[in-house]
């Protein structure tokens, strides 16, 4: 009898996600997965199409595919109020923004900028899609959305020269009071049912190693600053705004999101009772 081969699994190749991946070269459990590191997008698809078993998915796929998926409890990516790497961009104020250009690497945050300036501004401005790439964005319309290190670039410059950067997580805060969950981490159902004792694993791994790098965020910050263009005080307040856990009040957040988000005719309604989650 031949040996079931490892899962599958997605990391988000983002700032955001590297105290989840640090936890897990540290607790060692790298070894027991298939890890396929990419771009929040491409994991999108790849979970979807049954190329992945287990992955970070936006919150935006999860909805649009939540019959195909469980949500693995205790593990997201969000923030309680400022989340500093997804942002809009702007030279004019919201409420008169005409021409907005979307982030290609972005789903949920180009719809959560979208719910924002509809539900809190009444505001419907033309929207496109392009590559993210700030400067030219704002040279084809007057706000842009960006997520990851484009956008924790901008946020760190701050606003200048008559731009404005709007945190879009604490923007979502303010106006709800709920958190905002970006993506989530699920398992396809048919994997799941199959092989529950390997989801289990994979997710005890992710939460443990979530909880480790929180106990040892000076040395993320640490290893991170060496690489990245940014300075050892905005990586240790970004990762202390990043939000993994999903509990009641995150679950909260995400079912008023997906209840607008269906409300514009984005996303299927979520049932009454979802999203399903894992259970082993």
């Amino acid at each position: 009898m031949s040996a079931p081969r490892r899962p599958r699994v997605g990391h988000i190749e983002f700032l955001n996600c590297l105290p989840i991946y640090w936890g897990l070269m540290r607790s060692g459990a790298l070894a027991d997965v298939e890890l396929t590191k990419a771009p929040p997008d491409v994991l999108n698809d790849k979970l979807v199409a049954g190329d992945l078993d287990i992955g970070p998915i936006s919150l935006v796929e999860y909805l649009r595919h939540a019959d195909e998926l469980v949500v693995l409890r205790d593990i997201a990516v969000g923030s309680d109020g400022p989340v500093l790497s997804v942002n809009l961009v702007h030279t004019r104020p919201l409420a008169e923004l005409t021409r907005v250009a979307l982030g290609s690497t972005s789903r949920t945050g180009v719809l959560l900028a979208r719910i924002l300036l509809a539900g809190r501004y009444d505001n419907t401005p033309e929207y496109f899609r392009t590559a993210p790439d700030l400067p030219g964005m704002l040279r084809e319309a007057d706000g842009a959305v960006v997520i990851g290190d484009v956008a924790l670039k901008a946020m760190s410059e701050g606003d200048h020269d008559g731009v404005t950067v709007t945190d879009l997580g604490a923007a979502w805060r303010e106006w709800t009071g709920l958190p905002m969950v970006f993506a989530v981490w699920a398992a396809r159902r048919e994997y799941a049912a199959a092989h529950p004792g390997l989801v289990k694993d994979v997710h005890e791994a992710f939460v443990r190693s979530t909880e480790l790098a929180r106990a040892e965020l000076p040395a993320v910050v640490a290893s991170a600053v060496r690489w990245e263009p940014f300075d050892t005080d905005l990586l240790a307040e970004y990762y202390r705004a990043l939000d993994f856990s999903l509990g009641d009040r995150q679950v909260d957040g995400l079912r008023e999101f997906a209840r607008r988000a269906a409300a514009l005719g984005e996303v299927p309604p979520l049932p009454a009772d979802g999203p399903v989650f894992f259970a082993a």
